[in-house]
């Protein structure tokens, strides 16, 4: 059981890391060479301030939203993380069902350890795809199609990783997957196995032999011509960027460095938020991940633009801890810490957070 001394995502982190082996833990929590923009992401949510309101009635609250028309219960959604079976058993089987019972969405990773089938059968709740696109175009069209037929709402299409970012923990650590475990979504095509490397990481091998590092803007125009799902494009940093997934199609943009795992150097996503929502400027709704763990960082990002936001590496804390149980707390803690941080700014609802938040000369 979750012992009552986890009172926090990061008391979830510190417990998830002395129950997992080092190479698991180090896999989920490392980024790309120094780190740099993985503490980054961090770091400058603590930096910004929020003006908060007072003497305004906040005896009732509402966290509610709605992310491309679906109501969810917060604006959280569970971000695509990969292979979940390393954490526990269950896999993305209880993360599916803690999220779905959170009243929000689950965004089911390509790298994940359970089939998107088995996993849209355990759902509890709406369930987005994250997709990378593979050399191989016939596996990649028939996974979509799968995905569709899975009865997933959208489609989000990572496209801050044409090749992998230089992980130098999983390096050390010669990161593959357990005995057991597989890409499960490609295992019928001969893509499953993530397999250790005499050269280091197993993951780095798997990406450079399967996942194409053409990819091109032609590819949103295929992608969207082999499915009716509505496409949401994640890994944008600049506003040039936003407006051309908007251009073409996108109907949502997710302000992400791939959580510090890729570019180290990459700007702190809370940063690159205010000039992507202002790119986009309402044609379609925007995202963010990356450090988000408290629910002031929740406010403070709907108030620089953002739609809703989505957590990865603190679901996979809860995981680890208590199976679908601890990412049900997880979920809940973030909830209660948003509601706690709406009534301190004086605010009764998301439609109430706005950039005069962070700005009170705004108005």
């Amino acid at each position: 059981m979750t012992a009552p001394t986890l009172v926090n995502l990061f008391d979830f982190e510190k417990a998830a890391e002395s129950r997992l082996p080092k190479a698991t833990f180090d896999y989920y929590a490392g980024g790309a060479l120094d780190e740099v923009t993985l503490r980054e992401n961090r770091a400058a949510f603590e930096r910004i301030p929020l003006y908060f309101r007072v003497l305004t009635d906040v005896s009732r609250r509402s966290l509610e939203t709605t992310v491309l028309g679906e109501r969810v219960s917060m604006p959280v959604l569970v971000a695509p993380t990969a292979f979940h079976g390393m954490a526990q058993v269950e896999g993305e089987l209880a993360t599916a069902g803690a999220t779905g019972k959170a009243g929000t969405i689950m965004i089911v990773s390509t790298l994940s350890n359970t089939s998107v089938e088995d996993i849209a059968k355990a759902a509890t709740g709406p369930l987005w795809f994250q997709l990378y696109i593979y050399r191989d175009r016939g596996a990649t069209r028939d996974l979509v199609a799968r995905v569709e037929a899975a009865g997933c709402r959208a489609l989000v299409l990572t496209v801050d990783a044409p090749i992998l970012g230089p992980r130098e923990r999983d390096v050390r650590n010669r990161f593959a997957l357990p005995e057991g475990l597989t890409v499960k979504n490609l295992l019928g095509v001969g893509q499953g196995a993530v397999a250790g490397s005499p050269e280091g990481s197993g993951l780095s091998s798997y990406v450079s032999s399967y996942i194409d590092p053409a990819i091109s803007w032609r590819d949103v125009e295929w992608l969207r011509s082999i499915t009716k799902l509505p496409l949401l494009i994640k890994g944008i940093v600049r506003a040039d960027d936003a407006r051309r997934a908007v251009d073409a199609g996108a109907r949502g943009v997710i302000v992400s460095n791939h959580g510090g795992r890729q570019l180290d150097g990459a700007p702190a996503t809370v940063d690159a938020l205010p000039h992507v929502a202002g790119a986009v400027a309402g044609r379609a709704e925007v995202f963010v991940d990356g450090g988000i763990r408290r629910g002031t960082d929740v406010v403070k990002a709907i108030a620089r633009g953002a739609r809703a936001v989505m957590i990865g590496r603190p679901v996979l804390w809860g995981l680890a801890v208590d199976a679908e149980r601890g990412v049900a707390r997880v979920l809940q803690i973030l909830h209660d810490e948003i509601d706690n941080a709406l009534g301190l700014c004086g605010c009764t609802s998301i439609a109430d957070v706005g950039p005069d938040l962070l700005r009170p000369d705004s108005k």
